[in-house]
């Protein structure tokens, strides 16, 4: 893990979709390699600490980072009381492709290669725009993700994925293994052995991170000797 790039861009930004804005937090190393937007899962939010911790991660590595909301504020408020919105995968794959087509118009960032991680239901949502975005989207990730909620998306992912599960959340290790076998893409299933669903095990949510900064930086990175973006 490098040391060297710590954010010189910090900004909240306001992202406008279905007449509404969502709020989100970017950050843009100098000489970005990438920008990794993350989608939240299950009555999570831009400010989930295990999602901000795998976003430092991989600032350190280089990568711009967009930690956004997909639901409005009001929306919000309807799920917490009726856990509606955070299943409607199709909703948040709509908002999260809205978010894709921004960053091409945003100078900071445009000339980035694009990775989606995402989280439990946030998976789903980010293979889903993967699919519909395939000349956008470079890689995906997903920790503790439930892919198989992108449904008949998942034949048309064709961009690299990682999946990773805690090897003590069976029941999403099969849905993970239930998805891979109907993606047509480069798929892999890690492991993290003791991990529960929320990674909370000491040393687990390190092994996501560097996880992830290993595959992005395969897939969705600028190569060495390539221009990247500077602020």
């Amino acid at each position: 893990m490098t040391t060297d790039n710590q954010p010189v861009l910090m900004k909240p930004v306001r992202i406008p979709t279905d007449g509404w804005f969502l709020p989100g937090d970017l950050s843009v190393p100098f000489h970005a390699r990438g920008i990794i937007v993350f989608a939240h899962g299950s009555g999570s939010s831009r400010h989930s600490a295990r999602n901000r911790h795998v976003a430092r991660y991989l600032e350190q590595e280089g990568f711009a980072t967009l930690l956004i909301d997909l639901l409005t504020s009001s929306e919000e408020e309807i799920d917490a009381r009726t856990h509606h919105f955070r299943f409607d995968v199709p909703l948040l794959s709509q908002r999260l492709v809205g978010i894709v087509d921004w960053l091409a118009t945003q100078p900071e960032v445009a000339a980035l290669p694009i990775g989606l991680f995402g989280a439990s239901t946030g998976g789903g949502a980010a293979l889903s725009a993967a699919a519909a975005r395939p000349k956008r989207v470079a890689a995906v990730v997903s920790r503790g993700g439930r892919p198989d909620m992108a449904g008949r998306a998942l034949p048309h992912v064709l961009v690299p994925t990682l999946l990773i599960v805690g090897g003590e959340d069976t029941a999403v290790i099969e849905f993970n293994r239930a998805a891979m076998a109907r993606m047509r893409g480069p798929v892999s299933l890690e492991i993290v052995p003791g991990a529960t669903h929320l990674f909370e095990e000491p040393g687990a949510l390190e092994t996501v991170a560097a996880s992830a900064a290993r595959w992005f930086q395969e897939h969705a990175a600028t190569r060495s000797g390539e221009t990247s973006r500077a602020v």
